[in-house]
């Protein structure tokens, strides 16, 4: 097969001193980068100004473009589930005789750690408490249904939807890498589109919308870790829950990323991701045992009867009267996924050499849904039963009052050692907070030069700081509104150039199929 990317790779070979450093100063590194540097340099000087410029993206974003959202998120579901049944499921990534590089367990702990991590520490109990007391659907509020509902509707936002939004980047990325020879970048997934013009100016408007999307969008989960973590020293130790300490929380976190970073993806990513998963499902069980265990069982189990049921109706967006669930949650989560789905989609595509696009689709969407559905329903069912068997108001309370980074906390508060398993879920947002961190540095850093994965380690250092400062700029900027503004303003460019990929890695893996009949 002949590689048309080595002359691309030849192109941008080289190096240059910049203030005594090795810089790989690509067209989309220049570009990607002074433009974020002056993002964030606006933010913090201009904060009052973009504190309201974040709020209006926001609500014209949510009111106008939901239905392109949930049309792009469902057709991308579709497909992954038509490749996998298809003749082209048998696909290999590298060949046919290219062998895994990591065991099943180790795969699906790097790509769940870098995929959701923080979220479910943070919306873990406050999603399906808040769908308990305003249920989309038109259920009755705080009723049994209603609680189901809740759960059914958060394993609708981090479910099979989400999960296919990263796959097809990883696909796309992992056949054209491994089957094609091309560079590990976005605008690889275009050269059969485009052809060799893919290395010129398209390519590096692809690739910078793909950079934006992917910071932003880690921005995002880093913002609501640290607010999480922020909400835990307050609650067990009074730390004020304020700027100064949630700017320390990150200069602090992302200092531990740069380390694990420089490490690389063998070492310090793939055992911290080991080890947070193991912990994680420590942390479920304990819930569940702990806890009013057979509510949460039945809990889990009704749960996912009602998202089988729900999932068509929630993805449909005409005629609905729940334009709040649609547009506040729905709308917002899509984008979120859409604007992480370069950086996680890479991060799938590296680890996911040797797998065949059948196991590469059932394993990316399928096992992180199930492990989403064990934890919304040990936690939302925890919180339910607390709320209508034993009559505690506080976790909804707290989710009322729009307080939901401390719902976890409020939740964990009646359970047997409750400062221990506080500490425990603290102790798990930080990690995810940096396997989200190191992996996201990892593999912006490489779309931004061009693809090369031994880009000089100044640049991983420029790009894991650059991130701990865009959540900075967005927190200081306007809160949860500037995180949610973000990731909808980056998202909806880079929903573009996903769905191109599809149509994309479907003619490869066409032609694969063809060729090797």
């Amino acid at each position: 097969m002949p590689v048309a990317g080595n002359q691309h790779q030849k192109d941008i070979g080289h190096y240059r001193r910049l203030f005594g450093l090795d810089i790989h100063l690509t067209p989309v590194f220049v570009f990607s980068s002074l433009t974020i540097v002056a993002f964030v340099a606006g933010a913090l000087i201009f904060r009052e100004a973009a504190t309201e410029v974040f709020k209006n993206t926001r609500i014209w974003l949510t009111t106008n473009l939901d239905w392109f959202f949930m049309v792009s998120a469902n057709l991308v579901v579709l497909f992954c589930l038509a490749i996998a049944v298809s003749p082209l499921g048998r696909v290999r990534l590298g060949g046919a005789d290219a062998k895994p590089e990591y065991t099943n367990a180790t795969w699906l702990a790097m790509l769940f750690a870098a995929g959701v991590g923080i979220g479910l520490l943070f919306f873990g109990v406050a999603e399906p408490v808040y769908y308990f007391k305003s249920p989309p659907l038109g259920i009755a509020p705080g009723s049994e249904a209603a609680a189901i509902a809740g759960i059914a509707a958060t394993t609708f936002h981090w479910g099979l939807h989400g999960w296919a939004i990263y796959g097809v980047v990883g696909l796309a990325l992992g056949y054209f890498a491994y089957n094609r020879g091309l560079p590990l970048t976005i605008r690889s997934a275009f050269h059969t589109l485009f052809g060799d013009r893919v290395w010129g100016w398209p390519g590096h408007v692809i690739d910078t919308f793909a950079i934006f999307a992917g910071l932003f969008g880690v921005a995002t989960s880093l913002g609501l870790g640290v607010q999480q973590v922020t909400s835990g020293f307050n609650y067990l130790f009074d730390v004020p829950v304020s700027g100064t300490t949630m700017v320390a929380l990150i200069v602090v976190i992302t200092a531990v990323a740069l380390i694990s970073v420089l490490t690389g993806i063998d070492v310090g990513i793939k055992r911290l991701s080991q080890f947070n998963v193991i912990l994680a499902l420590l942390f479920l069980l304990a819930v569940i045992v702990l806890g009013p265990t057979a509510y949460a069982l039945r809990s889990i189990v009704a749960g996912f009867g009602d998202y089988l049921a729900k999932v068509v109706p929630l993805s449909n967006w005409i005629g609905r009267e729940d334009t709040g669930f649609v547009r506040d949650w729905t709308t917002f989560y899509w984008a979120w996924w859409f604007a992480w789905a370069p950086f996680v989609g890479t991060f799938i595509a590296r680890i996911s050499k040797g797998r065949t696009v059948r196991e590469f689709v059932v394993f990316v969407l399928l096992m992180p849904t199930v492990l989403c559905l064990l934890w919304f329903g040990a936690f939302g069912g925890t919180a339910f039963h607390q709320h209508i068997v034993e009559g505690y108001t506080g976790v909804t309370g707290n989710v009322e009052a729009w307080k939901l980074e401390f719902a976890l906390f409020k939740m964990l508060d009646k359970l047997p050692a409750p400062a221990l398993l506080s500490c425990i879920a603290m102790l798990l947002t930080i990690v995810f907070f940096v396997t989200s961190s190191d992996s996201a540095s990892l593999i912006i850093d490489t779309i931004a030069a061009g693809g090369r994965i031994d880009a000089p380690v100044a640049q991983r250092v420029f790009w894991c700081t650059i991130e701990g400062l865009v959540a900075i700029a967005l927190l200081l900027g306007g809160g949860l509104e500037a995180l949610q503004a973000a990731s909808l303003a980056t998202g909806f460019p880079f929903a573009v150039v996903l769905l191109g990929m599809a149509f994309c890695v479907w003619k490869g893996l066409r032609a694969e199929v063809r060729e090797s009949a």
